[in-house]
């Protein structure tokens, strides 16, 4: 079933984004000074070459570009329930420790009704212990995407996750003091409508919750002074944002430094990327405006995101422990969706996402021609490299020759359109510069003084 019907008629759960310092106010005992973000998820590519369901892990400096960890594969896995999760949240205690919920379900099974959910326990993310599995309710329904809040009046936090009541989809909690044991369940929101996943940020006194209405596939936004269950269903108060076809899983988030949020929205449909970005300077007048794709690349894959505030040595140790990729992808800066790719052994830029992903996928090597150019060698072809030929811009491989490696060496510039971002000059033929046309790939002479958008065909931003 697709996940827009699946989740209509099964509901979903409540993404609670809560920082010790500034998201979530009283959500932790000793406030951190924030550095950096950490994003967990699972993947999921278009045509299921892949098909993760584990704890993904990546870091980012402003909470927009992300850099994967571990390759981009899982740091750590079930073993128990059915062997999979989706909807990672993670949560930093009161001690300042981590505690990382998820929703025991490996793959599309949306008739599953599991009231358990996984349970790790961590210092600092770089190694998982005390795994178990909790039980929420005795409920004939689900409980997906458990996420956490913390009370301070009732000195508990709460997990809160999508079930149904018998009614229609809300959310529920259960309050716990060591997420071993917990009380009863009880509905923690229920507006009136069907309503999936959420994420709460706290702001000048107020708690506000984004969460996906389900008839429209809409995010919208609730406030109430209190997180008490029941305290936001009279608080609606935005209207809706969507996506390019529709849109869930929304995470709130405050810039570090800055009077700015970001609210993500995950699209339950893979096109024109898998997550929406807005933007908003003023979290109590609840209207967004859109964030290009220009200005934002979430991890290859990911789904469900969960972004939590991280300090700097978190963030160094992070990226320590679990390296960064040995690959990168180049994101076209007049068409930011798309990305460079091979098919067919021929070079162009395609939207994301796509299969075979590994097309888009390049480690850039000392150039063959000039140690001080790059080239560019296929992950999933190794010894092809991207060259031109008459200008025009294929994958083939290396045949050592003085011809072919100067084809394949190109020198880095700052962006012809935009100086953060990156031009590639040709080394052999310095006057021509690697863009687009028509999406495909060549090379062409291009200055300063060109049109601005031949300026943008041939510029790039290298990342992940």
């Amino acid at each position: 079933m697709p996940e827009l019907t699946r989740r209509t008629a099964l509901g979903g759960a409540l993404a609670l984004v809560a920082s010790a310092s500034v998201l979530n106010a009283p959500a932790a005992s000793a406030a951190i000074t924030p550095a950096a973000y950490v994003m967990g998820y699972f993947a999921e590519s278009p045509n299921w070459e892949v098909a993760s369901y584990g704890l993904h892990l990546a870091v980012s400096r402003d909470g927009l570009e992300w850099t994967p960890l571990n390759q981009n594969n899982p740091v750590v896995l079930p073993t128990a329930g059915t062997g999979g999760l989706r909807d990672p949240y993670i949560h930093r205690k009161q001690d300042n420790t981590f505690v990382v919920l998820a929703t025991d379900l490996k793959g599309t099974n949306w008739a599953e009704q599991n009231q358990y959910i996984h349970v790790w326990d961590s210092t600092d993310l770089r190694s998982f212990t005390g795994y178990r599995r909790i039980k929420l309710h005795s409920l004939p329904t689900h409980s997906w995407a458990p996420e956490v809040i913390w009370d301070a009046g009732r000195r508990q936090y709460g997990i809160v996750y999508s079930a149904n009541d018998g009614n229609r989809n809300v959310l529920m909690v259960n309050y716990t003091t060591d997420f071993r044991t917990v009380g009863g369940h009880q509905v923690y929101f229920d507006p009136g409508f069907n309503v999936i996943d959420g994420s709460f940020a706290f702001h000048n006194g107020m708690h506000y919750l984004y969460f996906k209405r389900e008839h429209d596939f809409t995010l919208m936004g609730a406030r109430s002074s209190s997180l008490a269950p029941g305290s936001f269903d009279r608080g609606v108060f935005t209207g809706a944002y969507r996506g390019p076809i529709g849109t869930e899983a929304p995470t709130v988030v405050k810039a570090i430094g800055q009077n700015v949020w970001y609210l993500w929205g995950d699209n339950w449909a893979p096109r024109n990327g898998y997550a929406t970005v807005w933007r908003t300077t003023d979290l109590a007048a609840g209207t967004w405006s859109p964030v290009s794709n220009a200005n934002f690349t979430q991890p290859m894959h990911g789904k469900h995101q969960t972004i939590t505030e991280i300090t700097q040595v978190e963030y160094d140790n992070l990226l320590a422990r679990w390296g960064t990729p040995a690959w990168n992808r180049l994101k076209s800066h007049n068409f930011p969706d798309h990305f460079v790719r091979h098919a067919n052994n021929v070079g162009r830029i395609d939207q994301y996402p796509f299969d075979p992903y590994r097309d888009s996928m390049w480690r850039l090597v000392p150039g063959l021609a000039a140690s001080t150019g790059v080239s560019f060698e296929s992950v999933n072809f190794p010894g092809r490299f991207l060259r031109h030929s008459g200008f025009v811009v294929g994958l083939a491989p290396n045949d050592g020759s003085a011809g072919f490696r100067a084809d394949a060496t190109f020198h880095r510039t700052s962006g012809l359109a935009d100086s953060r971002w990156t031009s590639f000059r040709s080394h052999n033929f310095p006057t021509r510069y690697l863009r687009h046309s028509a999406f495909a790939l060549r090379i062409d002479e291009i200055s300063s003084a060109s049109a601005l958008g031949d300026r943008r065909d041939a510029t790039f931003r290298i990342g992940y």
